[in-house]
């Protein structure tokens, strides 16, 4: 019997992403898992996915919509009006990439007992790492779509299909860097501090609870660089698709952030995906070793 060199394989290779795909049945037990060790022995559970966002929000808002006067008020005419809608809508999307980066980073290490044991495809735990983030992402957004009604919002098509393009951009960066320091993390631990640092300069390097006008007045020549950050564009996606309809539509959004500016936003972030996936198929041979 002879066999075909072509066949052979390096032990530990998959077919990346794909196997993914087709192990769903492996992901839904995985989110299912990370749930339920998550709250166990909580008392509030799934209700941290409020009260944690909740928190940030009256913080941020009484530090700069109220002292700081970025909100909109007879004695501030130049701030932002519905400020409270504007800050949540950013920090419900920025909270879903610190959570699913942060995890995702981390999801190789501490299921490490488990990859040594069996062989099933490692992507899954970054994967399934973005996916939790997910189930707590969807409780904070029906409670933002809630108060934007009360803010009178009336949005359209055009900015509901822009809000889940922004909540795409974010999930496929998320996905992509969480493959690539899920991978790196294996060899050099210290690449979990790097990640932590790299969430606290994320939530500040995005229009979360500024405007963007702020940035292109003091930082006029970098402000394209700026722009070109996917998450800066998701977060404008979502003050676009939730924030401005509940407006007079006086206050804009970033020049050409539908015809160009998403569109660079969803490429780079698929580039990132592509590049975290191959980096992670070039580590992830020696996984079980490394643990």
């Amino acid at each position: 019997m002879s066999i075909v060199a072509e066949e052979l394989v390096t032990p530990g290779r998959a077919g990346g992403l794909i196997d993914v795909v087709r192990s769903r049945f492996l992901l839904r037990l995985l989110v299912r898992k990370e749930l339920k060790v998550r709250y166990r022995g909580s008392v509030l559970g799934l209700l941290w996915s409020y009260v944690k966002p909740g928190v940030q929000f009256v913080v941020f808002y009484l530090a700069l919509g109220v002292f700081l006067g970025l909100e909109r008020s007879p004695r501030n005419p130049d701030g932002l009006p519905n400020y409270a809608v504007y800050l949540f809508s950013g920090i419900v999307l920025i909270n879903f990439f610190t959570e699913a980066l942060g995890n995702a980073a981390r999801s190789i290490v501490g299921n490490g007992s488990l990859i040594k044991k069996i062989y099933l495809p490692r992507e899954l735990f970054p994967v399934a790492s973005v996916w939790v983030s997910a189930v707590h992402f969807f409780p904070q957004l029906v409670v933002l779509i809630g108060a934007c009604f009360i803010a009178g919002w009336h949005p359209n098509l055009l900015q509901i299909a822009t809000a889940v393009a922004g909540f795409v951009i974010v999930a496929l960066l998320a996905t992509g860097l969480g493959l690539f320091f899920g991978a790196v993390n294996v060899y050099f631990r210290d690449s979990e501090n790097f990640v932590d640092m790299l969430l606290m300069i994320a939530t500040w390097a995005s229009p979360v609870m500024y405007s963007w006008t702020m940035v292109q007045e003091k930082l006029h020549s970098w402000y394209t660089l700026y722009q070109i950050n996917p998450i800066t564009i998701a977060v404008e996606g979502f003050h676009y698709a939730f924030w401005l309809p509940t407006t007079d539509g006086s206050a804009g959004i970033p020049p050409h952030l539908l015809s160009l500016w998403m569109p660079v936003g969803l490429v780079v972030s698929i580039a990132v995906l592509l590049l975290g996936q191959l980096s992670f198929r070039r580590l992830e041979g020696r996984f079980a070793q490394e643990l």
